[in-house]
């Protein structure tokens, strides 16, 4: 078992709580660094979809996971970006300048949808934006001047200063650079005063506004960040696929993105990352796992969806806390063990008594 022992206040908001911190992420950050020449093409096509969505995953994990905020229209968030961008550089823009265009489009977006969703909570705020979800899906495929319509948009290789990301690897590479800079921004975000907002506000209303945090401020900025970090993750998807219709933007999409943070682990950035993985993955071993499993059922065409929403039950029931809370009791058993006891994680029920009379 590992004691820190703080000697500073600035260790309360350390990057890295301890040496072994820096040791295995920098380790993690080599291993991804040599991936392209021990995996294969295809293998690291899915790392790269793993950075696009662990990037999805960070926005809706500040908006969801720390700050209470539930969200069914991120991927409308996804289309905005996507569409902005591949739009800005067939007008010739910059790469860096049109992915920061479509970020910040996607950010004044959020901030529109979260003015409104400011007075609803719960269901409703849910509701609201789905609702949101099918407007923007709406737009893009009727939008044919723009958007190309149902017919879509061709993505060509990023290029930046002359040098085109046309491989895999280079584009993995390029997608590994953002999810690296905005889980740092993230990060540092969650040790300030407005990620601490944010968990309060997640916490407990009431008590948040009581200590003085305008809820109103911090939840645009929660929408508008989380929207804006969901842009850039829709630009680089554009990339990667290199073809982009409304298909790809529907509410099962954004169910699918709420789904992966859920399963990864609400609270936590790893979590982000561990549900991207798993949506990642999962369609692969259905598609392995299919080889065992009579015809009839192999082949029906809502075999995925059932399966999502096993998983979904599964982890909800027997893990609240994710593949990322697993890991935790995992360790914290061998780190405690012989004298690790079951209830150690069990969730508390305490709340204030005007939180639970509403």
């Amino acid at each position: 078992m590992r004691f820190v022992f703080k000697t500073r206040y600035d260790q309360d908001i350390a990057l890295f709580k301890h040496p072994g911190q820096r040791f295995w992420y920098g380790l993690l950050l080599i291993a991804l660094l040599l991936a392209p020449a021990a995996v294969s093409e295809y293998m690291l096509s899915q790392l790269v979809f793993i950075c696009i969505y662990g990037i999805v995953g960070l926005g809706l994990m500040l908006l969801t996971g720390y700050t209470g905020q539930v969200s069914l229209g991120h991927a409308a968030f996804m289309a905005v970006g996507a569409y902005t961008h591949v739009v800005l550089i067939s007008h010739g823009w910059p790469f860096l300048l049109a992915i920061t265009a479509a970020a910040l489009v996607a950010g004044a977006v959020g901030v529109v949808v979260g003015l409104p969703a400011l007075r609803v909570r719960g269901i409703y705020l849910a509701i609201a934006t789905m609702a949101f979800g099918f407007i923007v899906e709406e737009v893009t495929a009727r939008w044919e001047s723009v958007t190309g319509g149902n017919s879509g948009l061709q993505v060509h290789a990023p290029a930046i200063a002359g040098f085109k990301f046309e491989s895999t690897a280079a584009l993995y590479y390029l997608c590994l650079s953002f999810a690296v800079v905005t889980t740092l921004v993230v990060l540092n975000l969650l040790r300030a005063p407005t990620g601490r907002a944010f968990v309060a506000i997640r916490d407990s209303e009431i008590s948040a506004q009581s200590m003085g945090i305008n809820l109103a401020r911090y939840k645009t900025i929660a929408f508008a960040l989380s929207a804006f970090l969901t842009g850039i993750a829709g630009a680089l998807y554009a990339h990667q696929i290199r073809f982009i219709t409304p298909e790809q933007f529907t509410i099962l999409q954004s169910i699918e993105l709420l789904l992966m943070v859920v399963i990864g682990g609400l609270g936590s950035i790893h979590g982000a990352f561990f549900g991207a993985a798993f949506i990642i993955s999962l369609p692969q071993v259905i598609t392995w796992f299919k080889d065992f499993l009579p015809d009839a059922i192999a082949n029906a065409t809502g075999l995925r969806p059932v399966i999502f929403g096993a998983v979904m039950i599964l982890v909800v029931l027997a893990e609240p806390y994710g593949i990322y809370g697993r890991w935790l009791k995992i360790r914290t058993y061998f780190q405690l063990f012989p004298f690790y006891r079951r209830g150690l994680f069990k969730r508390q029920k305490s709340f204030q008594k005007s939180d639970r009379l509403r």
